[in-house]
């Protein structure tokens, strides 16, 4: 473990204090609930990287590769949803 993957974990659980804060605002984007579920992803996977330096190394590896795949296909389909007008979720 790095000192650096502490500190991404530490400024992912500000932004996710942030996007609490201001949910309302946020429901505004285009197809919020995907960006929202693509962080949510995001921060699980940092807390992998970290949990992978103190248990279960390969589990909590092969977790943070997924997490970050799954994460960048879903910030993939917020940004054709987002700039291409198809933004209806459901």
């Amino acid at each position: 473990m790095q000192p650096n993957e502490i500190v991404m974990l530490l400024i992912g659980v500000g932004v996710l204090i942030f996007t609490i804060r201001n949910r309302v605002d946020l429901k505004r984007l285009p197809a919020w609930g995907i960006l929202m579920t693509a962080f949510g992803l995001l921060l699980a996977t940092w807390f992998a990287t970290v949990l992978e330096g103190f248990i279960w190394y390969p589990f909590f590896n092969l977790l943070e590769h997924a997490g970050f795949a799954a994460s960048s296909v879903l910030t993939s389909i917020w940004c054709w949803k987002a700039f291409t007008g198809k933004n209806k979720e459901g």
